[in-house]
C-alpha cells in the first residue's frame, strides 16, 4: 500500500510541476475513490499541502514576489472562515452522521468550479486590458479582499480544494500584479490558509501522518521532475487534459 501511495504522490507532484495546477484537486478525490474516509482525505491533504506550500513560499519570499498587504487582507477573511467550516463539519459528524456525504458532494461541486477556473486561466489572453477595479489601490479593496477570503476560505476548509486555483483566478481578475507576484502571493496566502485548517483537522484527529509522509516521498521528486520538464511540453493541452480529469472526478463524486 505504501509503495502505491508513493507512486501516486509521484504522479500528482509530476503533474503539478508540469502544469502548475491540480495538487489538491487531484489528490483528495483520488484518496476518497481509493476508499479513504473523506474527513481523513481532506485533513491529510491540508497537512500535506501545508508542507509543500511552505517550500514554495520560502522561494517566493527570497525572490520578493509576495504582496504581503494582499496576503494579510485575504487571510483576515479566509482563516477564520476555513476554521468555521472545519468546526461545522465536526459538529455534523457528532450530531447528524452524514458528514461523508456532505464532504463528497461539496468536493464534487468545488472540483467542477476548479476545472472551469483552470480552463478559463488556460485559454484567457495573456494580455488583458486592465479594468477599473484592477487599477484601484489594494487599500481601497480591503473589504472586497476580506470578503473573497471569507467565501473561498470556507470552501477550502470544507473540501481542502481551491486554496491555489480559485484564489489565483480572483487575483487575476481583481488585482493588478505581475505573473510572478500573483503566483508568489497565491502560494504564500495558501500556505497560511491550509496550515491553519490542517492544524485544526490534526487536533480533531483527521490527519493520517503516515499517508502524508508517503505522499511527500513521491511528490517532492515528482514536482522537481515535472518542473524540469515543463519547458519541453506545451502547457495548454496538458492543462486542458488535467481540467477534464478534475471535471470528471467532480461529477463522479456528486
Amino acid at each position: 500500500m505504501s509503495m502505491s501511495i508513493i507512486i501516486m504522490g509521484l504522479f500528482i507532484g509530476f503533474m503539478v510541476g508540469l502544469t502548475g495546477v491540480g495538487g489538491a484537486a487531484l489528490l483528495t478525490p483520488i484518496l476518497i475513490l481509493l476508499g479513504i474516509n473523506p474527513s481523513i482525505a481532506v485533513g491529510t491533504d491540508l497537512f500535506y499541502n501545508s508542507i509543500t506550500k511552505l517550500f514554495g513560499s520560502i522561494q517566493h519570499w527570497k525572490q520578493k514576489t509576495i504582496n504581503l498587504k494582499l496576503v494579510k487582507y485575504l487571510a483576515i477573511g479566509s482563516i477564520p472562515s476555513a476554521l468555521l467550516a472545519v468546526g461545522i463539519l465536526h459538529l455534523f459528524n457528532a450530531f447528524f452522521h452524514n458528514q461523508e456525504q456532505i464532504i463528497k458532494h461539496s468536493l464534487g461541486y468545488v472540483l467542477i468550479l476548479v476545472a472551469i477556473a483552470t480552463l478559463i486561466k488556460t485559454f484567457m489572453k495573456k494580455r488583458m486590458e486592465w479594468n477599473q477595479l484592477q487599477l484601484k489601490p489594494i487599500e481601497d479593496k480591503r473589504a472586497l479582499s476580506i470578503t473573497i477570503g471569507v467565501v473561498l476560505g470556507f470552501i477550502v476548509g470544507l473540501t481542502s480544494i481551491g486554496s491555489g486555483s480559485m484564489f489565483a483566478l480572483a487575483m487575476l481578475y481583481l488585482y493588478r500584479m505581475s505573473p510572478s507576484e500573483l503566483v508568489g502571493t497565491d502560494i504564500a496566502h495558501a500556505f497560511l490558509l491550509v496550515t491553519a485548517a490542517g492544524l485544526l483537522h490534526a487536533g480533531i484527529g483527521n490527519v493520517d501522518y503516515l499517508l502524508a509522509i508517503n505522499l511527500l516521498l513521491g511528490s517532492i521528486p515528482g514536482v522537481i521532475l515535472g518542473s524540469t520538464l515543463s519547458s519541453k511540453f506545451p502547457a495548454k493541452p496538458l492543462r486542458t487534459i488535467l481540467a477534464i480529469m478534475i471535471l470528471v472526478s467532480g461529477i463522479k463524486l456528486i
